[in-house]
């Protein structure tokens, strides 16, 4: 399976003072909205999501049909036959995506030790 770009999304307590940590670590500001509490910040190829107050726990993300630069693929498992498969797997999906749809669409489940899993398609 092709999963896309990979990312960390951390749910923060300040955002501007995580801001300021991970610039210190050598990420910039990539994609976001301050103002709107959430960040993603890019060093190299690692992409770290920071988001105030929207989520609980932090979120490891996979983003088919991208790469780390938010470029668009053209060869990329789409995020229903990623459902397909982890049903197939019997994986349990916290949320699913529509299969009589295509484009945009997200899915969500856990791994065995309780961390969420999102894989957030844009395209």
């Amino acid at each position: 399976m092709k999963l896309g770009a990979f990312s960390v999304s951390l749910s923060v307590k300040d955002i501007k003072v995580s801001k300021t940590f991970y610039e210190n670590l050598g990420f910039s500001v990539f994609a976001g909205d301050i103002e709107n509490n959430y960040l993603i910040m890019k060093n190299g190829n690692s992409l770290i999501g920071l988001f105030q107050g929207m989520f609980e726990n932090n979120i490891l993300t996979f983003n088919p049909g991208w790469d780390e630069s938010a470029n668009t693929l053209t060869d990329f498992d789409d995020v229903r036959d990623i459902q397909s498969h982890l049903k197939n797997k019997d994986i349990s999906l916290i949320q699913e995506a529509d299969t009589s749809t295509s484009g945009p669409a997200s899915i969500v489940f856990t791994d065995p030790d309780g961390n969420t899993i999102l894989i957030d398609q844009h395209v």
